[in-house]
């Protein structure tokens, strides 16, 4: 091949010839990928399956310095660029078509300092990765729910699962990072150095550069945990969700529970008459001393007579793979989301009308329980805004058949309609589908200026405009 043709920001074509591609392949450590090549298939690949796109050309980074020669060269030909960590988001910005992406998979590694209870984490690390490594010396920090998530994509975004409501989000567990900007130059974020990129990347998304390494802080935890899942029928439902409502209003900072409507699926603990009807699943753990836990779990436990309770110790590393069966890659999902500074009747009403109308065996309604620690930070102390938030619904709808897409995605967006009288009005930019851009603004509320005002300093020319995008101050739209 002479030369590859890449598209550009504004959509034109870009050329790049012969003597440009063997130069980049000729200093990277890892590898250019064009298609037909080994790994552009495997690079372009993500999460969700809603998305098939095929950049132009794929550099799959091994350190830093490859970051660096990739953001440079999408700078001076004025590419159209992606950059993929874990590849697990729901808008798929990941992967760009036709432009240039850079693919943070390959760097992997995990390095814990068990004395000084941090860790040094590289952009394409699973959530798995991390918590196998942190639970060898009973550490952790804050991450998702599912271990395929990518540390970067979660982080940057926000973060929360299990342990946030003892210790916080993701980002508010973030010492520092080392970070490629627009302009190609490595930088060192923290509190004491670029404060303000700092606190933009704290829930900010991956609008101010590449991060090529994660420092965070890590807390004692394990490495048994009480956790496990309560399940119900879906007759009860009102009467369990209200009493949810009242656990969840005393529950202390070291228990989570969250709730799961959907149909049941063929888990060994659950009678097979029950497969595919419809259930209400309290998933709980407790990040504490078990006898605590059993006492702290008493009152959840007491809201009627479940179909199965599997809660017990269980190793933590494993509680965080519990739901990736229902989440691995390989499946259609449209995502919509809501927060809740509580659960008001209406809400809960909505809830049990829709789920009679599921569209496909793998949707799903989960309730997030937040608070606890993720409330006791200012609205300013970081990017991330939604320090008022108690509860997250994030609709998730799956499919395999495309004859099931339109009215997956119809119920989803009803369902999102119904509810938002009872929402705070924001959302977790991390469960935003790709045609939620309107909603940007509103999902930084009270930081958006002050994003765009950084962006504008950081990336003024919006390189990294393949996210939910901050668009620069003063930039027009036009030019996003």
């Amino acid at each position: 091949m002479t030369e590859i043709r890449l598209a550009s920001l504004q959509g034109e074509a870009v050329t790049l010839g012969s003597d440009a591609i063997a130069a980049l392949r000729q200093t990277l450590r890892g590898d250019l990928c064009l298609a037909g090549e080994p790994g552009y298939d495997e690079a372009r690949t993500i999460w969700n399956a809603m998305i098939d796109r095929h950049p132009g050309a794929i550099v799959r980074c091994k350190g830093t310095a490859d970051i660096i020669r990739g953001v440079r060269l999408a700078r001076e030909h004025n590419l159209l660029l992606a950059v993929r960590g874990g590849g697990h988001n729901i808008a798929g910005n990941a992967v760009c078509e036709g432009g240039l992406l850079l693919d943070l998979s390959p760097m992997r590694s995990v390095r814990v300092d068990p004395f000084h209870r941090t860790a040094r984490v590289e952009p394409g690390a699973t959530l798995g990765e991390f918590d196998k490594e942190a639970q060898a010396f009973g550490l952790a920090t804050p991450l998702g729910v599912n271990s395929t998530t990518g540390v970067a994509g979660l982080t940057l975004g926000g973060g929360f699962g299990w342990l946030s409501r003892k210790f916080g989000l993701s980002a508010d567990n973030l010492i520092s990072a080392d970070v490629v900007t627009a302009e190609g130059e490595l930088v060192h974020a923290s509190i004491a150095e670029n404060v303000e990129l700092f606190w933009a990347l704290r829930g900010g998304g991956g609008n101010f550069g590449v991060v090529s390494s994660f420092e965070f802080r890590l807390h004692p935890v394990g490495p048994m945990v009480l956790a496990g899942l309560i399940v119900h029928p879906f007759g009860r439902a009102r009467e369990l969700l209200a009493g949810y409502r009242e656990v969840a209003a005393k529950a202390p900072d070291e228990l989570t529970v969250w709730v799961v409507l959907r149909q049941a699926p063929p888990l060994p603990f659950l009678p097979p008459e029950v497969h595919g009807k419809e259930i209400v699943a309290f998933a709980a753990c407790y990040a504490g001393e078990e006898n605590e836990g059993k006492r702290a779990l008493e009152p959840l436990r007491a809201l009627g007579e479940p179909i199965a309770d599997v809660i017990g110790m269980s190793p933590y590393s494993a509680w965080q793979t519990a739901f990736d069966p229902l989440l691995a890659p390989g499946a259609s999902n449209y995502w919509k989301s809501h927060n809740f500074a509580e659960l008001s009747d209406g809400f809960l009403d909505t809830l049990i009308d829709q789920v009679a109308s599921l569209p496909t065996g793998e949707c799903e309604i989960f309730i997030g329980q937040l608070g606890g620690a993720t409330s006791r930070k200012a609205i300013d102390a970081t990017a991330f805004p939604h320090r008022d938030a108690n509860f997250v619904m994030n609709v998730h709808t799956r499919w395999r058949d495309p004859a099931d897409e339109q009215r997956s995605i119809a119920w989803a967006r009803k369902l999102f309609t119904d509810a938002a009288p009872y929402a705070t009005g924001g959302v977790y930019v991390n469960f935003m589908p790709a045609d939620e851009t309107d909603r940007v603004a509103g999902a930084y509320g009270e930081n958006y200026a002050r994003l765009a005002a950084l962006k504008a300093k950081y990336d003024p020319g919006n390189l990294f405009r393949l996210n939910q995008n901050v668009r620069p101050s003063g930039v027009q739209r036009s030019a996003a």
